[in-house]
């Protein structure tokens, strides 16, 4: 059937040409539902006191914006995990049966989770504030007056004008339309823009690619469609991100593994070994509580929302928290040349007149143009600034066609001083001239200096979307603009370079002036340029000319989005950025999105990052904050599964020996504190350049089980030689403080392995741990409080001389991993 809309007098009109479902007994189409006859149309828009009434009944866009979780939210996901369960029910019992020096795992658990909650609390004000800054401010017609107001305040049957880039907020019914056309593919995934004529219904999340017109508001705050979404889905979803599958995935089998051996562990020492309860008690939750590695889920979202904070700082809203780890993953970013590389604005440096044609008249020609759209984009911006209406003018607009990037160009219809009827357009020079044209030779010379230059050409008619309108124009003149360049660009192109990641400049522009533009600002391969229209479809040779070159001239939106696809079809992690309506669907499919703050609330909405400050500097920024989340807990996650690997089976060495556990939880608190906790927080805030690689929990267990099991035997070892040594009263303590210094300098050969490449402040921090373990066993009072005291010289020695071997085999054993699976 073919969708029907209703004019102002009710009767049916046709609509254009769309499959839609109001067939009886058929389900509604959510996005093109069946609507009631809309409301008559008024221009002048509501009255004050018609919008006073409205607020008056609720009927406003009350839907508040969420952009990130609420504070209760916040404490509950730090608060109640599982792990906190095990370890509080744990704590609980040992502040009944041991002293309180055994019970510190509880107060340190409990600092960590407030260290989260208010980091994450932080973070969110950063969000919430960079949200309202960056929140889309559309222009209402009221009392015949349009201005800019806030989507909260848009109420029942306002009149909402549209532009290029517009996104719709609220549903509603299209009262005004000027070849009006709405990209629905947010909510259907269909690509096509739909053209909207009056009456037709346009729906909350869909946005305007080319043309303007105006919609009144027929459905506000929950009712909206956007709004139920919303509802189901808040901005605070969870992208796909390896670092927290894969630490959900080590924490899966973590707790497999702890179950069975912590219930052996029980038996071990309550019921094999007659020995004091509560010391038996102790010790069992002494070998329990370290196999929890509860400090590595915290101290990822804290780096996560250090990260958020940090960026804040520096303009940039991070829309989704993962877009940090995702940026530590791109080797290739994909830069839209205007507003990205060059400055928003432009200036028109010659117009020269062609065929002849009167230099006045073209002067004329241009300014009627430019007056003939009330949005102008920047070409057309630079136009009107070179040619400012006059009062005198004659000549009158009668029909405007706006510009689309998939047409490369414009039309205007004017009616002349004189009465003549003329229509023109004004684009791209090599879409509205047939190949092989001799003035194309004169336009190539001038984009080889980085110059845009459009053409103005008269049509035959004066019908603009006449098939073949195009074909037939006669040139009239060519205008030439020239782009101005943002000043640090060339900075960051370099910083991308020197980075190993790949820019490659996507453009709508002629290549030959784009990559003139790109290597007046230093871009590697910058001569390496290619016409789109000559792009291969084919996926494949398509990825390998994205490969070859680096600068793309006359691409389309959907060429866009196909060049994200073919990099990401050779295992590329790709980054896009972009601010106009053409880059939407190529940011909604590249692996991370970046929009700027000025750009179109379409590109806004769909990006992962949002760069407020419209400055292409600040990725580098990004980029690095990126990395430096995903390097460093990728290094830290090494220290706390080494402690969950020679925690487990240490524990399951005691119940196949039938010993006593050789720690009371007081030596691992000390140990974890000095040889993960402490540590692990400042190589997380570390700098690091490093690009991320795949395969996350590989990386981490390849190294962290060896690392594990190297501990836990020599430990172990020490622990036995040590039963065989000491004898008598006070043997166990002496036994516990053998096997406890074996096991701090094999951990703390592990943390100075990951504290590599060494500098000034690593090394500090690494020999402090050091002195912190050595102040512990030389303070009495302190030897008392952990009950550490090494007995005799022959023992401590061996469990030196254990240590020093253990370490030699972990040199080994790490370069091994290294040279066989690669860093």
């Amino acid at each position: 059937m073919t969708q029907r809309a209703l004019d102002s007098s009710g009767e049916q009109t046709p609509g254009p040409s769309r499959p839609a479902m109001i067939d009886a007994g058929a389900e509604l189409d959510p996005v093109h539902p069946m609507e009631p006859p809309p409301p008559p149309h008024r221009p002048d828009g509501l009255s004050t006191a018609e919008v006073a009434e409205r607020v008056a009944r609720g009927e406003v866009n009350d839907v508040p914006v969420r952009s990130s979780r609420s504070i209760t939210e916040i404490v509950r996901a730090n608060v109640l995990t599982r792990f906190n369960l095990i370890i509080g029910v744990l704590w609980v019992i040992m502040l009944f049966v041991a002293p309180i020096q055994d019970s510190l795992f509880g107060f340190v658990i409990v600092a960590n989770t407030g260290i989260g909650i208010i980091q994450e609390w932080r973070a969110k004000r950063t969000l919430d504030s960079l949200a309202v800054i960056g929140e889309a401010k559309p222009t209402v017609r009221r009392d015949g007056v349009a201005a800019e107001i806030s989507t909260s305040e848009i109420v029942l049957g306002d009149l909402v004008e549209l532009g290029p880039g517009d996104k719709v907020v609220v549903d509603g019914v299209v009262a005004e339309a000027d070849s009006l056309e709405i990209d629905e593919s947010l909510l259907t995934g269909e690509a096509d823009p739909v053209l909207k004529r009056a009456g037709d219904p346009v729906m909350s999340g869909s946005f305007v690619v080319a043309g303007g017109g105006a919609f009144t508001a027929t459905k506000v705050g929950r009712e909206a469609y956007a709004a139920q979404l919303a509802e189901e889905a808040s901005r605070f979803t969870l992208v796909h991100s390896e670092l927290r599958s894969g630490i959900s995935t080590i924490l899966k089998y973590v707790t497999w593994m702890m179950v069975p051996t912590a219930i052996g562990l029980i038996i071990s020492q309550l019921v094999v070994k007659d020995n004091n309860f509560k010391d038996s008690v102790a010790r069992t939750v002494g070998g329990i509580v370290p196999m929890i590695p509860e400090g590595l889920v915290l101290l990822t979202s804290v780096a996560f929302a250090i990260g958020v904070v940090r960026l804040g700082r520096k303009q940039c809203l991070v829309q989704e928290l993962p877009a940090i780890e995702g940026l530590a993953r791109v080797d290739v970013v994909c830069l839209d040349k205007t507003g990205t590389l060059t400055e928003g604005g432009m200036d028109v440096t010659e117009v020269r007149p062609l065929n002849g044609s009167d230099e006045a008249y073209v002067n004329e020609v241009l300014r009627t143009f430019g007056a003939s759209d009330p949005r102008p984009n920047a070409s057309l911006q630079a136009i009107i600034d070179a040619y400012p209406a006059g009062g005198e003018a004659a000549w009158t607009v009668t029909d405007a066609m706006p510009f689309s990037s998939a047409r490369k160009y414009s039309g205007a219809a004017f009616t002349e001083a004189d009465g003549t009827a003329s229509a023109w357009l004004l684009g791209a020079p090599d879409v509205l001239l047939p190949e092989g044209d001799a003035t194309l030779a004169e336009i190539e010379q001038l984009n080889e200096q980085g110059l845009r230059v459009l053409l103005l050409a008269r049509v035959q008619g004066d019908a603009l979307d006449a098939p073949g309108a195009a074909a037939g124009a006669a040139p009239t003149a060519l205008v030439v603009l020239e782009q101005r360049l943002r000043p640090d660009a060339g900075d960051t192109l370099a910083y991308f370079a020197d980075q190993n990641v790949a820019a490659k400049v996507i453009s709508g522009d002629n290549a030959v002036s784009v990559g003139a533009v790109a290597g007046k600002l230093g871009l590697a391969g910058a001569e390496n340029t290619l016409d789109a229209r000559r792009l291969p479809t084919d996926p494949d040779e398509m990825a390998t000319a994205m490969e070859q070159n680096a600068v793309f001239g006359r691409v389309t939106p959907q060429q866009k989005r196909d060049m994200v696809a073919a990099l990401q079809s050779r295992g590329h992690t790709v980054a896009m950025t972009g601010d106009g309506v053409n880059d939407v669907l190529a940011l909604k499919d590249a692996d991370i999105g970046v929009s700027m703050g000025s750009g179109s609330e379409a590109t806004r909405a769909v990006a992962q990052i949002v760069l407020l400050n419209n400055s292409f500097a600040t990725l580098p920024s990004v980029v690095a904050e990126g990395r430096r989340v995903i390097g460093n807990i990728t290094r830290v996650a090494t220290l706390f599964l080494t402690k969950t690997v020679y925690s487990v089976l240490l524990a399951i060495l005691v119940v196949c020996t039938q010993v006593e556990y050789p720690f009371l939880p007081r030596h691992l608190t000390l140990l974890s504190t000095l040889t993960i906790g402490v540590p692990a927080f400042f190589l997380a805030l570390a700098p690091n350049k490093e690009r991320a690689q795949p395969h996350f929990v590989r990386r981490v267990m390849r190294y962290a089980i060896p690392s594990g099991i190297i501990a836990a035997s020599a430990t172990f070892a020490t622990y036995l030689v040590a039963r065989h040594h000491y004898s008598g009263e006070g043997a166990l303590e002496a036994e516990t403080s053998a096997a406890t210094l074996t096991l701090f300098l094999v951990s703390m050969w592990v943390l100075a392995i990951i504290a590599r490449p060494y500098t000034w402040w690593r090394i500090g921090l690494v020999a402090a741990m050091g002195l912190g373990f050595l102040i512990v066993l030389v303070v009495p009072w302190l030897q008392d409080f952990f009950a550490l005291k090494l007995v005799g010289t022959t023992m401590p020695w061996a469990a030196v001389g254990i240590a020093v071997a253990a370490a030699a085999l972990l040199e080994f054993v790490w370069r091994w991993v290294g040279r066989r699976f690669g860093a």
